[in-house]
Order: C-alpha cells, then structure tokens, then sequence
C-alpha cells in the first residue's frame, strides 16, 4: 500500500480551502473599492470634485511684492447695457434650430438643450476692479477693437464684461474670472515676459487674503484666459492656478504638463476679419493644399522637403505672390502646421475662406472638442504621415470632400469674434466649455464678513 505523504496527515481539510477563500475576499475587497471610489467621478456626474489630487494646500508666499491693488466695493465696469443681448433675444435666436447643422456636433439637441440652459442660469463673478487702478490695463478689457494673433484673449474680456452671465453677487456665481490679461502683461514694461510668473502668483495671493472665494475650493471654480504662448508657464509660481482652476487657452496640448485635458479649456486663436465670411463653395479650387508661415519647427522642415517643388501642395516660407486670402480661397485643403506651438489662426483663416484644415499637430486638444466633432470637417495627419500627404488627400472621394466643405461653411460661424456677441459664436462657444466645467454643487460663501484682511 502507497504510504500517504506525512505532511499533509495531520492537517485538517478545511487548509484545503484557505486559498479559495483567500481569492473570495480579495475579489469582495476590489469590488467595494469599485464601489467605493465610484462616488468620485465628480467631472462625469457634473459634481465638483475637491480631492487632494486637484486641490493643493496653499503655502503662504515669502517677500510678495503688493503689486496688485486690491479694492473694496470697487462696482464693475461699464456692462454696456445699450449692445447687451437680452435673454429674451437669445431664446429667439436659440429656437432657431436650423441655424445649427447637426453633421458638425457630436449631439446636437443635447447642445441645444444645454445650450439654453446655459444662457438662463450661468453666473460669473468678475474680481473688481477699478480704471484707477495701477495695472487697469492688464485688469480692465481694452477701450479700443482687439486684433492680431492674439486678439482672441482680449475679445473674450470684452464681450464676457458685457454679457448677462455676469453678476455682482459672489453668491450667484458659477465661475470666478480671473481678468489679468497675459499678452498685456507681456508688453508692460513693468512685469514684461519674465515677470509674468511673479505677478500671477502675487495676484493669486492678493486676492486669497482679501477674499474667501478662493481658498473655499483652491480655485477649482476659477478660470483664467490666454492665448500667447506665454501663458503656458505664466502659473509655474502658482501651481494651485495650474493644477486647479480652469485655463482657457490657446496653447492646448495634451504633451505640455500644464495643461489637463478635460479640466482645462482649448480657445481657438483666431484673426479676427471685417464682415461676413465669403460665399466661398467647392469650385475654383484648382489647388491641392495650401501652406504659407514661418520655417520655425522640425515639423514645417519636413514638410518643406518634401513638398517644397510640389505642382499640386503648394508650400510657402516667405512673401506670397498673391494675396493670402486669394490663395485660401483657391485651395480644396489649406494646412495648419505646428511651429513652436501646436496652435496658430490658420485653421479659423482655412475656415472662414471656406478651405478644409489639415491638422499636422500632434497633441492638439483642438478647440470645442467637446461640443465639435472635427472629423465631419477637418482631417488630422500625423507629422510622421508627411510624406504620405498627396496621397491622403488623394484618396479622399470627391463626395466626401464636398461634405466636408459644406460643413466647413456651417461651422466657421463658431470660429468667430463679433463686438456684440451673436448666437453660437465664438465667445458663446467658449462660455459653453466653461458651463462644460462649472460645479453642480456650489461651495457656499461664509455668512460671516464677505472679504478677509
């Protein structure tokens, strides 16, 4: 008889079962982690969600310069009430649904839904402040019509100050504004480019002592707006902006560790152009592709070898021999193309003149890519599948290319700055994004004295 193994005699059966337990518990204690951190999804379900991942613990400033004025019961600028349009001209407007194409959203009757929901109860808190103030020119809007590449920074503060989502009741508000004005900030002789990170950080502080709104949520429901490049680095000595409040920026790429996909909001940077946008169809387009900027980037190199002598992608560094616009106007695609940043206004030019962008960016997070779904009138090319671009374009079906020219003449409307905002247009669409990104569930304000000293 086969002798039994001596170390398994004396063990009672139930040692048996102990790693089949061990796996029962293990598999209860994953699914109440499941169950439990399931609460936490406070962007999904609209909720604020105020975790120590997102908030940081302020740690007080040594030696800050007061280069800020802080004042009390200063009133809001001017609204300008006289080319305010009033919520009963938006619910109008709003019900004028063929306005809107359905191809170019990813849900049209839930952006519409939102939509008006959105011009009804969004509230935004502006910190005040005053024409006397030392820095009213980086604080206030501009007094005169913005322009240039980085005219879109400025639009936003103009049409926002104007606006009835605007409200002096801190109670009220959704959102708290942030107005310093990076580009301003840039071109002041007192702060200039390398003092930029020294100024936010004192105003960040200025504003934590003098009020409680901040250091309620550690300015998880603040926002500020940029679209120089400048800004990417304007919070590296206020990790609390960088980290928490909401940033509505130009720069938007998911490879720079200072912007969050999802918290942080992509503005289009956009050139603004007298009147409406040409009746510009998919005839007289005799030219493949189109390009013309600066050879800045590693990207635009590679596109300039191999595409430099091309009869069909035309590629330009230097002086055009005709008119910018003409040479939009008479491309089927007109190529946006990273240089030192992932964004540049060549995608609102391609759009207003009528002409399909080619996205050659990696890592954009492109503008109202919540709302927008791009592929209906955009294509987006790696930078490695350069030399492989004619025959991308080429392969594209003269239907599908007339479809995606029809939906660029309807979404080029949300790609532009009007001095009174108009329905769905670009400052609409941006407040959209932060409506996207407002807290359901709102902090109170202490009962006790509104401001702290």
């Amino acid at each position: 008889m086969r002798p039994s193994h001596p170390g398994l005699n004396g063990l009672p059966k139930i040692f048996y079962f102990i790693p089949t337990i061990l796996a029962l518990v293990t598999s209860l204690c994953i699914i109440y982690c499941i169950n439990l951190t399931s609460n936490y999804t406070g962007f999904l379900l609209g909720k604020p969600y105020i975790g120590s991942f997102l908030i940081q613990k302020r740690i007080p400033f040594l030696q800050i310069p007061n280069s800020i004025d802080i004042k009390t019961k200063v009133p809001l600028p001017d609204s300008g009430n006289s080319e305010r349009l009033s919520e009963g001209e938006l619910d109008l407007n709003i019900g004028k649904e063929n306005n809107i194409n359905n191809g170019v959203f990813h849900d049209k009757m839930v952006f519409l839904e939102d939509y008006k929901a959105m011009n009804k109860s969004l509230k935004i808190y502006v910190y005040p402040h005053s024409k006397d103030d030392s820095f009213a020119n980086v604080l206030l809007p501009v007094d005169f019509k913005p322009g240039g590449n980085y005219a879109s920074e400025s639009y936003f503060k103009k049409c926002l100050m104007k606006s009835h989502f605007i409200t002096k009741d801190p109670k009220e508000a959704h959102l708290f504004f942030l107005p310093f004005s990076i580009a301003s900030l840039r071109h002041d002789p007192r702060v200039g480019v390398h003092g930029i990170q020294d100024f936010v950080r004192s105003y960040i502080y200025n504003i934590s002592q003098a009020y409680p709104y901040w250091n309620r949520s550690g300015g998880a429901d603040h926002f500020y707006v940029a679209c120089h490049s400048i800004g990417r680095s304007a919070m590296e000595k206020a990790v609390d902006v960088k980290f928490n409040a909401i940033q509505v920026v130009c720069s938007a790429s998911y490879y720079l560790s200072g912007y969050v996909a999802h918290k942080d909001a992509s503005m289009p940077q956009i050139w603004p152009r007298e009147g409406d946008p040409p009746k510009a169809g998919s005839t007289k387009r005799d030219k493949l592709a189109f390009f013309a900027g600066s050879n800045n980037s590693p990207v635009r190199q590679n596109l300039l070898e191999h595409w430099r002598n091309d009869s069909e992608i035309s590629v330009h560094f230097g002086n055009l021999s005709i008119p910018y616009s003409k040479a939009l106007s008479h491309s089927k695609f007109c190529l946006h193309v990273k240089g030192f940043e992932v964004n540049t206004a060549r995608i609102a030019d391609a759009l207003f003149y009528g002409c399909v962008p080619i996205v050659i960016a990696n890592h954009y997070d492109l503008p109202f890519t919540d709302i927008l779904d791009w592929k209906k009138f955009s294509l987006v090319v790696a930078t490695l599948d350069i030399p492989l671009l004619k025959e991308i374009l080429h392969e594209i079906s003269f239907e599908d290319y007339e479809e995606l020219q029809r939906n660029v003449l309807e979404v080029r409307k949300h790609f532009q700055w009007h001095k009174v905002p108009e329905n769905y247009d670009a400052f609409y669409m941006v407040m959209y994004e932060l409506w996207l990104r407002r807290g359901l569930a709102r902090i109170p304000v202490p009962e006790s004295n509104q401001l702290y000293f």
